[in-house]
């Protein structure tokens, strides 16, 4: 359905302004979408595992503040300073998801209350370390992955592309990937078939963190710049893509294919709203609506089930 609905407001929005189907406006979409799956995909294992994770804006903070900091290193490291900080960033990221992990097994609280607290932890430290500054990101490599072509095409949609085979592959053909969707369909019968909730748990937003790191670069090279609001509003698209795409937040249903059609309908939204000319609010309208729209759809015929 989430695939039948991507073309119908392709087809539908291409018939009102025809500009829209244009090769440089669908590249366009393909450039905006990259940063927005990458950390969707990272949502995704939480959500199909029956969790919740609110940090996505503090990761980015965090993640952002250490890859600005370890540009400012010595050069005399081996390798590109860029790819270093890169590596560094993803890394804090993952180990930022490795703490919210747990917490949330550790001390038993909610993981949407756990990861919540964790992410204003995480936008306090990137001020800190930021000094509550806008920092420049002056690296070219880092740069070029917004600005840099291959093909006609931004090498932003390269590094989502890419990050989207490793998240496939993760989910459909990795012992981690079962167990987390095992989780999801129900924790009982997944403890009764061996598996390690506790490792799973942590494991999962571990790997989570490691998406968000990755957007996090993104970001940088984007917005040329990290600062403590470098996530603001990613929290909202991300949580969004993944229910618009068809996975249910009660878990065990859908996964990172549903996440990549979830995204390109955020993002034709949005697009296609900007062409025709309305009005931004309009937009988070009809966004909004269609999350709820998703929703139900998704809970259709099942009983509401507590986000653990």
């Amino acid at each position: 359905m989430p695939l039948i609905v991507l073309i119908g407001l392709c087809i539908t929005i291409g018939v009102i302004e025809p500009r829209f189907l244009s090769l440089d406006n669908l590249v366009r979409v393909l450039s905006s979408a990259s940063m927005p799956l990458v950390i969707a995909l990272g949502a995704t294992f939480i959500i199909i595992m029956g969790s919740i994770d609110l940090s996505i804006e503090g990761s980015l903070a965090f993640s952002g503040a250490v890859i600005v900091s370890f540009l400012s290193g010595p050069a005399s490291i081996g390798v590109d300073l860029g790819v270093f900080a890169a590596l560094m960033g993803v890394l804090a990221a993952a180990l930022f998801g490795v703490l919210i992990g747990w917490i949330h097994v550790r001390a038993q609280i909610p993981s949407f209350m756990a990861s919540l607290g964790m992410g204003f932890v995480g936008i306090g430290i990137a001020t800190l370390i930021l000094g509550g500054e806008r920092v420049p990101v002056a690296n070219d490599l880092i740069r070029s992955l917004s600005l840099g072509r291959l093909m006609g095409v931004p090498l932003n949609v390269y590094v989502a592309g890419a990050m989207f085979a490793l998240a496939w592959y993760i989910q459909y053909h990795t012992i981690l990937g079962r167990h987390i969707v095992a989780l999801g369909g129900g924790e009982d019968l997944a403890r009764a078939s061996g598996v390690n909730i506790r490792r799973t748990r942590i494991a999962a937003f571990a790997l989570a963190g490691l998406f968000f790191g990755v957007g996090a670069t993104l970001a940088c090279a984007k917005l040329g710049a990290a600062s403590a609001m470098i996530g603001s509003g990613q929290l909202f698209a991300a949580i969004s893509a993944v229910v618009v795409g068809g996975t249910a937040l009660t878990g065990g249903q859908g996964g990172v294919v549903n996440t990549l059609v979830g995204v390109l309908i955020v993002m034709v939204i949005g697009n296609g709203m900007i062409i025709i000319g309305l009005p931004t609010y309009v937009q988070q309208g009809v966004l909004g609506a269609a999350v709820i729209v998703a929703v139900l759809l998704n809970m259709s015929g099942k009983k509401p089930a507590l986000v653990k």
